[in-house]
């Protein structure tokens, strides 16, 4: 019997042992998400991923509206430009990968101009859309930079871009740990690499 509950100890010391040895096997800085990557199927993360970040880049396009018959320094003028050439065609990735979902396409500061509302008004521009997601700009903010003087505006509007991209990032890394559909999260990898670059760049511009 001495035997016998010494095998049955063992075997509960094993278990325990395994069992906080899985508890801590992503202790190594990767994802901590126990969510399988699929090819195909996708999650709810997924989801608020393809449609939060559409709103947020749109409105990062606004932004880069608002350079327009502005003077700028060559650098940012080329990196207004390069975050339209980035962000557009994810707008319409997250756009397809929605409608494949059957979820939602929210509505963005862009429908509402196409619509017929132009940037003078950004309470109108900006109905609906949430402004909690980290990193967005309130109709407040994109009011000031549209009024701002041209001694200002390149310095505000690096300043807010810079906390847009930080609000991207926060958002991608999010997907990166807890989506499950495999091109959303080499997407959001890309998000965060190439805007982690940007914010580096603007620091740099800002001085």
């Amino acid at each position: 019997m001495r035997i016998n509950r010494t095998t049955r100890a063992l075997g509960a010391l094993t278990l325990t042992l395994g069992l906080a040895l899985t508890a801590c096997g992503n202790d190594d800085g990767g994802s901590t998400s126990s969510t399988e990557v699929s090819a195909t199927e996708h999650n709810e993360v997924d989801v608020a991923f393809a449609s939060e970040m559409l709103q947020h880049h749109a409105q990062a396009l606004s932004m880069v509206d608002l350079t327009r018959n502005r003077p700028l320094d060559p650098e940012v003028q080329q990196l207004a430009e390069q975050i339209r050439d980035a962000q557009a065609p994810e707008i319409e990735t997250f756009t397809d990968w929605l409608t494949d979902w059957d979820e939602e396409i929210p509505e963005t500061m862009r429908d509402h101009a196409n619509a017929g509302h132009d940037m003078d008004d950004m309470g109108d521009s900006m109905e609906g859309m949430d402004s909690d997601m980290p990193g967005m700009m309130s109709a407040d903010d994109m009011t000031a930079l549209k009024d701002a003087s041209d001694a200002d505006f390149q310095t505000m509007w690096l300043e807010m871009m810079v906390e847009h991209h930080e609000g991207a990032v926060e958002m991608a890394q999010t997907e990166t740990e807890d989506g499950q559909y495999k091109p959303a999260i080499d997407l959001a990898d890309t998000i965060v690499s190439s805007q982690t670059e940007e914010i580096d760049t603007m620091k740099g511009l800002l001085g």
